[in-house]
């Protein structure tokens, strides 16, 4: 059962303005990062940019595109280490672009995926998915990547059920 092993959270959030709810004080992905770690009891890191994106949305999208254009790795402010000590890795962004932001690259890349359970997850506003998942299990080598959950980011507030759903349906 995935509530009873040691699971852990990697997510990335954007706060500040949002395509379609306006502003927001914590970012969408962090909401469902914690309904998360409520659930089944997970750590959370949060993957973070050292220079952090351009608060206003239009800004934003354009330096995620380029980095993204340009397969850039950019620097974190801090960098987890070593996932050893988790059976289950949830990994949650928004979907830009169609893939993950590039900060999760820098973050996922540097750890060692054998032999863990990783359950991918969205926030979109209309991508779904995206290739979030194909992109995930291409740096995740060696782990079994689950079904995928992505939530409409202006639903984030009322999905805690969804959340719950997902994870009880991905249980073997």
């Amino acid at each position: 059962m995935l509530k009873n092993q040691k699971s852990l959270v990697i997510y990335f959030s954007k706060k500040d303005e949002n395509y379609t709810v306006g502003y927001l004080e914590k970012g969408n992905t962090e909401v469902i990062a914690e309904y998360i770690q409520e659930l089944v009891n997970a750590d959370l890191f949060q993957v973070e940019r050292k220079s952090p994106y351009a608060k206003d949305y239009q800004t934003c999208t354009l330096e995620a595109k380029e980095e993204l254009e340009n397969n850039l790795r950019p620097e974190l402010l801090h960098y987890l280490d070593n996932i050893d000590n988790y059976e289950v890795i949830y990994i949650g962004q928004p979907v830009w672009w169609d893939y993950p932001p590039m900060p999760m690259y820098t973050q996922l890349e540097k750890l060692n995926w054998q032999g863990k359970i990783v359950m991918p997850f969205t926030t979109h506003e209309g991508s779904g998915l995206g290739h979030c998942v194909s992109a995930i299990q291409k740096i995740c080598v060696g782990a079994e990547v689950r079904d995928g959950l992505a939530i409409q980011g202006s639903m984030v507030k009322n999905a805690k059920s969804e959340v719950e759903k997902w994870i009880y349906q991905n249980e073997k």
